[in-house]
C-alpha cells in the first residue's frame, strides 16, 4: 500500500505524536485580529457614512473617525481582555472547587469520574483501572473533571496578546476609510466614493484572508464579509440623511 502520510498535515510516527502532544500548544489570534479589522473599518466608515448622508464637512469625518478610532478601539481591546481574562478566572475557580471536593469527598469525585468514562463505552476492570490511573494523579485527576465534566478548555489565549492584536488590527484597518479624506483637490463627492472603494476592498481582502487561513471557500468567505461591512456602513449613511432633516432645522 502506497505511503500517503506525505499528504497529511503532520506525521503520525510515535515520537513525533509524543513530541506534538507533550509541546506547547500555540494559540491562534485570527479570530482577534479579524474581529478588530472589520469592526474598525465597519466603526470608521460608519462615521463617513453618517457624515456624508448628513451633508457634513469631511473634515467631521476625519475629526470624529480619528476619535472614534482610538476610543472605540481602546474599548474593543479592553472588553476582550476581560473577556478572554474572565474565562480563565473562570477555569480557576472550578479547579480551587475540584481540589476541594477531591479532598473532602474523594469517593464521590471518584465516581464521577468512573460515570464520565462509563459513559464512553468502558467497563468492568478496564474501567475500573482507567479510574484508578486517573485519580492516583491529582492534576490529572482536575483536569479531566475541569475537560469532561465542564467543558472548560484548559490552556486558554493570553488576554494581553488577545487585546493587543484587537487594538492594533482596530487601529489600523479603521484608519484606511479615512485616507481619501486626507488627499486634497477631491470634492465631497469623489471623497466620499474613495472612501467607500477602499472600505469595499479593505472588507474583500479580511474576508479572503480569513477564508485563506481558515481554508473556506475564498468567494465565499470574501462576500459574506464584504456583505456585513456594506450593510453596516449602508445603515449609517440612511441613518444619516434620515437625521439630516433634524439638523438643518436647529
Amino acid at each position: 500500500m502506497a505511503d500517503k502520510s506525505t499528504d497529511l498535515e503532520h506525521s503520525h510516527e510515535p515520537e513525533d505524536v509524543r513530541d506534538r502532544l507533550e509541546g506547547e500548544h500555540e494559540h491562534s489570534y485570527l479570530g482577534d485580529a479579524v474581529l478588530g479589522a472589520i469592526d474598525g473599518a465597519v466603526t470608521t466608515f460608519a462615521v463617513v457614512s453618517g457624515v456624508a448622508g448628513g451633508g457634513l464637512a469631511g473634515g467631521v469625518a476625519v475629526l470624529l473617525g480619528f476619535a472614534n478610532l482610538l476610543a472605540d478601539g481602546f474599548s474593543m481591546a479592553v472588553s476582550n481582555y476581560e473577556s478572554t481574562a474572565s474565562t480563565q478566572q473562570m477555569v480557576e475557580r472550578r479547579r480551587r472547587q475540584e481540589q476541594r471536593h477531591i479532598e473532602h469527598a474523594p469517593e464521590g469525585e471518584r465516581e464521577e469520574i468512573r460515570q464520565i468514562f462509563k459513559r464512553k463505552g468502558f467497563e468492568g476492570d478496564l474501567l475500573e483501572r482507567i479510574v484508578d490511573t486517573i485519580t492516583d494523579d491529582r492534576e490529572l485527576w482536575i483536569n479531566t473533571m475541569l475537560s469532561e465534566e465542564y467543558g472548560l478548555q484548559l490552556e486558554g489565549p493570553s488576554p494581553w496578546k488577545a487585546a493587543a492584536t484587537t487594538f492594533v488590527a482596530f487601529l489600523v484597518i479603521g484608519f484606511l476609510p479615512l485616507l481619501p479624506f486626507l488627499l486634497t483637490g477631491l470634492s465631497p463627492e469623489q471623497t466620499f466614493i474613495g472612501s467607500a472603494a477602499v472600505t469595499g476592498v479593505t472588507f474583500l481582502g479580511i474576508g479572503l484572508l480569513k477564508g485563506y487561513v481558515t481554508e473556506e471557500p475564498l468567494w465565499r468567505s470574501g462576500l459574506t464579509t464584504l456583505l456585513a461591512g456594506g450593510g453596516a456602513a449602508t445603515l449609517a449613511y440612511l441613518t444619516g440623511s434620515w437625521l439630516r432633516q433634524f439638523v438643518e432645522t436647529i
